[in-house]
């Protein structure tokens, strides 16, 4: 069978790694547009084994970046969760790890204007999937996006370049409003009724206390995951959540939208060990969280749950807003979330009244792996 082929880069941003793509490389059509993207990463198989991905949701993820037609933003970037052995591209929820290699791929390809002796380069995005406007501050040498330096986060080992993120006015992509449920909601299964906290923040999340579900909170992942039962009542508090904040119109429905909402488990500071036999003492965290996306625990922590969580945990009354040991809920708070791999900072600010988040931002790494020729099968 032939094959045609189509410009593609790999990049890592962050602890994701997703297809890269100039939206002038790819056909108009937006259908045909999914059949490459699932390809690319292979939606068909649960090992991903016929295309880029790894059977994970961080490494299932597509963005395609073009020149932006917006006179506050450089460029336009769309993201794309692709399925895991389910033919789904779903463009509904953004990916907020990706965003700095957003940056780099900007610079890489010549798709922003700057004077060549700038060390650090701001880049102006549009994010269409939550309609909000970024600004990527991308380290810069000789014309590319830096890759090495001395900046260290969880979930990679090498050390790389800094690469700043702040998303601005980041609250109602999804819903319209930062908390579209209130600061709490009683959602009720066929087991128990839970409270949780509604928090459309970059991502929408659904926060629920480690208490509730009758956990410590700082399991492995592997403990966790065990629980098949646990998972299933996760996964109702998921759906009938997005029921009620008005995402979709059936729970069958929010069923079939795998990607948002998501569902973080948050506990107050407690001594934890992470994944790799790490002591995090109680001091060196504010809050502890694990999250569940595409219905497995996520190895580190979604970029966009670690923004969401920040802005939640300084909005008065929220459940991450109970279990943080943050006092002063004053302008700028610098928020350490521990998670299974180890501790983000995570800066987060409220609106001069209070009531809702002014920006959110996050330093990461970010690298291309590799820029080449994807091939495609002609059946598409």
């Amino acid at each position: 069978m032939a094959q045609f082929s189509v410009p593609c880069a790999v990049y890592r941003g962050g602890t994701s790694r997703g297809l890269f793509f100039n939206e002038k490389d790819l056909p108009k059509d937006d259908e045909l547009q999914k059949q490459i993207f699932m390809q690319g990463i292979d939606a068909y198989n649960p090992s991903q084994i016929d295309g880029m991905g790894n059977g994970t949701s961080h490494t299932s993820k597509v963005c395609v970046i073009s020149k932006s037609s917006l006179e506050e933003a450089d460029i336009d970037y769309t993201f794309y969760q692709i399925g895991i052995g389910k033919e789904s591209a779903d463009s509904e929820g953004t990916c907020g790890n990706l965003m700095a290699a957003v940056g780099a791929f900007a610079v890489d390809e010549g798709l922003v204007n700057y004077d060549p002796t700038e060390r650090d380069v701001k880049v102006s995005v549009y994010n269409t999937n939550i309609n909000k406007l970024l600004h990527i501050s991308v380290p810069v040498v000789n014309g590319k996006a830096k890759v090495t330096g001395d900046f260290i986060m969880p979930g990679v080992v090498q050390s790389g370049a800094k690469y700043s993120v702040s998303i601005l006015k980041p609250g109602g992509g999804q819903t319209g409003k930062t908390l579209p449920l209130g600061n709490n909601y009683l959602i009720k299964t066929k087991l128990k009724e839970y409270n949780i906290s509604f928090v459309d923040v970059i991502n929408p999340f659904i926060f629920i206390s480690s208490d509730e579900l009758g956990i410590s909170g700082i399991e492995s992942n592997a403990d966790l995951s065990k629980n098949e039962h646990f998972l299933n009542e996760l996964e109702e508090i998921r759906v009938r959540a997005a029921l009620a904040a008005g995402m979709s119109e059936t729970l069958e429905e929010a069923r079939q939208v795998g990607s948002i909402p998501k569902v973080a488990i948050v506990s107050s500071p407690q001594e934890y060990l992470t994944s790799e036999g790490e002591v995090i003492k109680e001091e060196k965290v504010d809050i502890v969280s694990r999250m569940v996306s595409m219905g497995k625990f996520h190895r580190t922590f979604a970029a966009s749950g670690l923004y969401c969580l920040a802005a939640a945990t300084l909005l008065s009354n929220t459940i991450p807003n109970k279990h943080s040991k943050i006092n002063d809920r004053g302008e700028a708070q610098s928020l350490r979330i521990g998670h299974p791999e180890g501790v983000v900072e995570v800066k987060a600010a409220l609106t001069e009244d209070g009531r809702d988040v002014s920006v959110v931002g996050l330093d990461r790494t970010a690298r291309r792996i590799m820029k080449g020729e994807l091939f495609i099968r002609e059946t598409v």
